[in-house]
């Protein structure tokens, strides 16, 4: 083959691969498919989860790669192509926006959000410097202003950015802390000899907060928690014990963590009494609100949230409680100065010395991330589709469907409540009558192998977690679309996957003793 003949053909596969009459026509194909996958999902047509084992699945997905390619001319024998890997995709995936979806803190996002979202990955908007995403940048500076006004800032003063994920905004916070609060440890390290900052954190922390200890050389046996109340929320006199313990020691404090809400069951912390505690003794306060931070946008539950305003740093997800696809994470400087502590490094190949007044507006100078995808053009679409109140409205009603489905719990004899919910966080046991009198161990390893059952099934999507010891169920009611009726379906389930669970349990035990 000669080399004219190699170039014919490398061009026509560009040209394929660019031409704007078949992303025209594989788009068209993509919306009606994702369309009736919504409307099926969001009826429970589906299995919730259609469960295949691992190795399976990577199988198939592998026997794609090997599968032959249409000809290169034929648009439309390429655009049938896309559809059945599109078809694939749908079919093998979790099905979020199903309603008897109700697991992790992942939501059935709305779904413009996703179309908003695909402009940017389509024309590949990306961030750094303003002139590399001048629209990207603008509209997450613009959300910044929006978002810190609904925490309760005043516009001049406060600061913030949007990163991948609630873990990294954590990361980004707490070095800004570290960096504040210990002076030259960007030049010459948190190692030194005699210097052992530590972190106090809310005992049930998302455990991003440790690693970040680990990642910032401050070292995880410096991470302490701060004994909680009858509520699981850090206490206010226990966490004020140990500063003055730590003061009289002389040793540094980088952070004081507080959560709106923590993982395990949701709790809300007492942000004011502890924001007191932090500015008596000159204390960094971060709260993570990667969950409850949407709370600000809903009269009914912004109690939940009094006092976020008085921390010096903050995370909230909008791919959490906002409702936006994944993944749109914010970070927020009660202190706009305090957004340049994070890193302080030149990069002249990247900055522009010639333009100093943009180095307001570009990203790399404050994140992790040099090359940053446009992450908030979900949340941006959304809002400007549908207004703020959307937002009250998602909170409010998943959060009371939180309290709905407490009451079914502690009204049904063999259903056990862990704890009074105040938000879309759930965690209970089902204790049916063999399993009354069994030890707690055994009753928790009976929740997340009931769990199992459950989800492999996909008559429901739910979570397990670990509470005072023992295993236990953990839902989310993160998908709007969940009502009663669901909950109802939810119990019935679940005793029904518990009695053939009880059933082979005890035909092992006649087994093993034959």
């Amino acid at each position: 083959m000669g080399l004219n003949m190699e170039l014919d053909e490398t061009r026509q596969r560009m040209d394929a691969a660019y031409d704007p009459e078949l992303f025209r026509t594989a788009g068209h194909r993509m919306v009606d498919l994702l369309a009736d996958h919504l409307a099926q999902t969001e009826t429970a047509q589906r299995a919730v989860l259609p469960w295949c084992n691992p190795p399976e699945n990577v199988l198939q997905a592998d026997r794609f790669l090997e599968m032959a390619v249409p000809k290169i001319a034929d648009r439309d024998a390429l655009a049938n192509h896309f559809a059945q890997l599109v078809q694939t995709m749908l079919a093998r995936g979790l099905n979020l926006h199903d309603p008897r979806y109700i697991g992790h803190q992942v939501p059935a996002s709305v779904p413009v959000g996703g179309l908003f979202d695909g402009v940017g990955a389509v024309t590949n908007q990306v961030m750094a410097i303003y002139d590399m995403g001048p629209w990207a940048t603008s509209i997450e500076r613009a959300l910044v202003y929006r978002l810190g006004r609904q925490i309760g800032w005043s516009e001049p003063t406060f600061s913030g950015l949007v990163t991948h994920g609630g873990s990294l905004a954590n990361l980004t916070a707490l070095l800004t802390a570290r960096n504040v609060r210990l002076g030259d440890v960007w030049e010459r390290g948190a190692l030194r000899s005699g210097l052992s900052p530590v972190i106090l954190v809310h005992a049930d922390a998302h455990y991003s907060v440790t690693r970040s200890a680990g990642i910032l050389g401050l070292g995880t046996g410096h991470v302490l928690p701060v004994p909680p109340d009858d509520r699981r929320r850090m206490d206010p006199n226990r966490l004020d014990e140990m500063l003055r313990n730590l003061r009289a020691k002389n040793q540094p404090v980088v952070a004081v963590v507080a959560c709106a809400c923590a993982t395990p069951i949701g709790a809300f912390d007492p942000l004011e009494a502890i924001s007191d505690v932090c500015r008596r003794h000159d204390v960094w306060l971060h709260v993570d609100a990667a969950h409850g931070g949407a709370a600000c946008f809903s009269p009914r539950y912004r109690h939940l949230v009094a006092g976020l305003d008085r921390a010096d740093s903050i995370i909230w997800d909008a791919h959490k409680m906002l409702f936006v696809p994944a993944l749109c994470a914010f970070v927020f400087y009660r202190c706009g100065a305090h957004q340049f502590e994070t890193f302080r490094q030149d990069a002249p190949y990247l900055f522009d010395p010639a333009a100093p007044g943009l180095a307001e507006y570009d990203s790399g100078l404050r994140t992790i991330e040099c090359t940053k995808r446009a992450a908030a053009f979900g949340l941006w679409g959304i809002w400007s589709l549908f207004g703020s109140q959307l937002f009250n409205d998602l909170v409010d009603i998943t959060f009371s469907m939180g309290r709905v489905f407490y009451e079914k719990l502690a009204a049904a004899p063999d259903f056990e409540p862990l704890h009074e919910p105040e938000c879309n966080i759930v965690v209970f046991r089902y204790v049916p009558e063999p399993l009354r009198e069994a030890p707690v161990e055994q009753l928790g390893r009976f929740q997340l192998d009931l769990r199992r059952r459950l989800i492999e099934s996909g008559d429901f999507y739910i979570v397990s977690t670990n509470l005072n010891g023992a295993g236990a169920l953990r839902v989310t009611i993160i998908n709007p679309r969940t009502e009663p009726e669901h909950l109802d379906r939810l119990m019935d389930a679940i005793r029904k996957h518990g009695r053939a669970l009880l059933d082979s349990t005890d035909s092992r035990a006649v087994q093993g003793s034959q």
